[in-house]
């Protein structure tokens, strides 16, 4: 029987561990710092729990010394150095940490020691990549990619009508990296929250969508003449963002108080926003993507691929809709990997995954059978 372990037990490390334990040909194990976070797993399930510290590289090698496959959850922060030790450590890798950090600055490693590792395989970076993989394979040429994507409270509470599904600072950084995409074939850059647009999605209504630094991988492995990534809230919270980030709310540098105290206006921020922002267990949410690619197949038709997925939290496991589309994804990569049918050593953007049709075939009708469900369509465009 084959042994995972899955680093780190928050809301979506939970879920891919719960998801994995389901299967009776693993053996798997949960590790995090938290006694608090292991403790709300599923009792029911044959799940190992190991309280550890992951936040080095030495608390990561002695964690997953005794597995045949690590699956990441850790906070952005620990993404690379999780990484290299798994590499070094020559384990099979499918991680969701969402590191700042381009991970494929690994790859020559990974390759050197025979490691398979696909990053970013959660909703978006993640599935969204793999179904515009999908599409630029198909096509001769992508001239336009776009995707939309925001998880949000199905109640609309003043001030922010929002709710983070993931720490604030991590959504707080969303709103100040410069967004990067591409234009006309070139690499532009645009000021996080600019371009809003008022854009109506089933079945929520309207919604605005934003520029954010989304793309990563995709703006350097998938050649379009356009390609952009937007952040969906409900209308009026960009503004707001835009008022607190240009007073310096969100600012990383320090400032010293009158008592001679030095804090960063950043910290202050999310302290005071965690309370209002904080989904409360069972708390209606949804999140909701959605993927158009445009371009021309090889007769030279003009064709569009569009895929449309809205999930709501599962109040019968207690998964938010993010955790179960960001966790699911991965979980089922790292059975893949298991499986053999992703074995190329190198580390992977989820976009490459695209290319295998039988793949995405099944990894989408296996996101079906746990309620995560894309609609596609294909459309001729005149």
């Amino acid at each position: 029987m084959k042994k995972a372990i899955v680093l780190g037990c928050g809301l979506v490390g939970r879920a891919i561990a719960e998801d994995l334990a389901a299967d009776a040909a693993l053996n798997v194990t949960v590790a995090d710092v938290s006694e608090a976070n292991l403790a709300r797993t599923r009792a029911d399930l044959r799940l190992q729990r190991m309280q550890a510290d992951l936040s080095s590289a030495e608390g990561v090698a002695r964690a997953i010394a005794p597995f045949d496959l690590v699956v990441g959850a850790l906070p952005s922060a620990l993404g690379l150095m999780a990484l290299r030790v798994v590499i070094e450590s020559r384990k099979p890798y499918a991680d969701i940490s969402f590191m700042a950090e381009d991970a494929t600055s690994l790859s020559g490693l990974a390759r050197e020691r025979g490691v398979t590792a696909v990053v970013d395989c959660g909703v978006a970076p993640g599935l969204a990549n793999i179904l515009i993989g999908q599409a630029a394979a198909r096509l001769a040429r992508v001239t336009d990619a776009v995707y939309y994507v925001g998880g949000l409270p199905r109640t609309r509470s003043w001030p922010y009508e929002y709710k983070a599904p993931f720490a604030p600072l991590d959504v707080l950084e969303e709103y100040t990296r410069p967004a990067r995409f591409i234009e006309n074939g070139s690499m532009v850059t645009r000021p996080a929250l600019s371009e809003p647009e008022l854009m109506d999605f089933e079945p929520v209504g309207t919604l605005e969508a934003f520029n954010t630094d989304g793309l990563r991988s995709l703006l350097t492995t998938i050649p379009a003449d356009n390609m952009k990534e937007k952040t969906l809230r409900y209308p009026g919270h960009a503004a707001l963002m835009r008022v607190l980030r240009e007073t310096g709310y969100f600012s990383k540098d320090e400032i010293t108080l009158k008592n001679g105290a030095k804090v960063r206006p950043i910290d202050v921020t999310s302290r005071l926003l965690f309370p209002l922002w904080e989904l409360k267990p069972g708390e209606p949410e949804f999140t909701l993507l959605h993927v158009r690619v445009s371009g021309r197949d090889a007769t030279g038709a003009a064709v569009r691929y569009v895929h449309h997925l809205f999930d709501q939290n599962d109040a019968a496991t207690g998964h938010s809709s993010m955790a179960r589309t960001t966790g699911y994804p991965c979980a089922l990569v790292a059975r893949m990997i298991l499986e053999g049918r992703i074995s190329e050593p190198g580390i992977h953007p989820p976009e490459v995954l695209g290319r295998d049709e039988a793949l995405v075939g099944d990894l989408l009708r296996r996101l079906a059978t746990r309620g995560v469900r894309v609609e596609s369509r294909v459309e001729a465009v005149a």
